[in-house]
């Protein structure tokens, strides 16, 4: 990341978005720079979701405008792990990182692998794996992605307490390159210095 330091890589102002002629929240001012953790933080329905997909350019606000740091865009990691079920941990990473456009060799997408705790069921199609095993399958996109804006959609979603340390230790990592992180969870990431964003819902 070049420059990771100066300009903010994301900001939001006067931000509106609703569903089906509800608006789930309006007026959201947010600013994050190298180094930021936000945790999205409000009830079921509040828009926690989709203030990320709002974000990610997956979902159009109402009002207001979002601006991302060009020429990044930013990584959305969903709920739901969003892997095919009949790739592989390592054909998904593959598949991944072929649409986003990204060149990897071989060694680099095993040890993604490798990093979130597959091992071998890595090789193994993601269809016979736990929902636990399925998540950290996607968590490897967050390894190999040159992505220095993260939005987490309930990242600790089915993982043991390694699997949230892993967690934890990959946006410390991320956050240390100058990279940011917007996180929609219902219970503390557990880092030192994150911020905090409330939508009442």
């Amino acid at each position: 990341m070049a420059d990771p330091w100066n300009e903010p890589l994301l900001c939001t102002r006067g931000l509106a978005c609703g569903v089906n002629g509800r608006t789930l929240f309006e007026d959201v001012e947010l600013t994050l720079s190298a180094g930021d953790l936000v945790e999205v933080r409000g009830p079921n329905g509040s828009g926690k979701t989709t203030l990320l997909r709002c974000i990610a350019g997956l979902f159009t606000e109402e009002a207001g405008s979002v601006r991302v740091r060009p020429p990044e865009r930013p990584l959305y990691l969903g709920h739901k792990p969003g892997v095919n079920p009949m790739l592989s941990a390592l054909e998904n990473i593959r598949w991944y990182l072929a649409l986003e456009g990204l060149s990897r060799d071989a060694d680099v997408c095993r040890d993604a692998v490798d990093t979130v705790g597959l091992g071998r069921a890595g090789r193994l199609p993601c269809a016979t794996l736990s929902a636990g095993q399925r998540r950290r399958a996607a968590l490897a996109r967050l390894v190999v992605t040159e992505a220095p804006l993260w939005l987490l959609d309930e990242p600790f979603s089915a993982l043991d307490d390694a699997g949230q340390e892993l967690v934890r230790s990959l946006i410390d990592r991320h956050r240390d390159a100058g990279g940011a992180v917007l996180c929609a969870t219902h219970e503390p990431v557990g880092l030192p210095d994150a911020g905090r964003l409330e939508l009442p819902g």
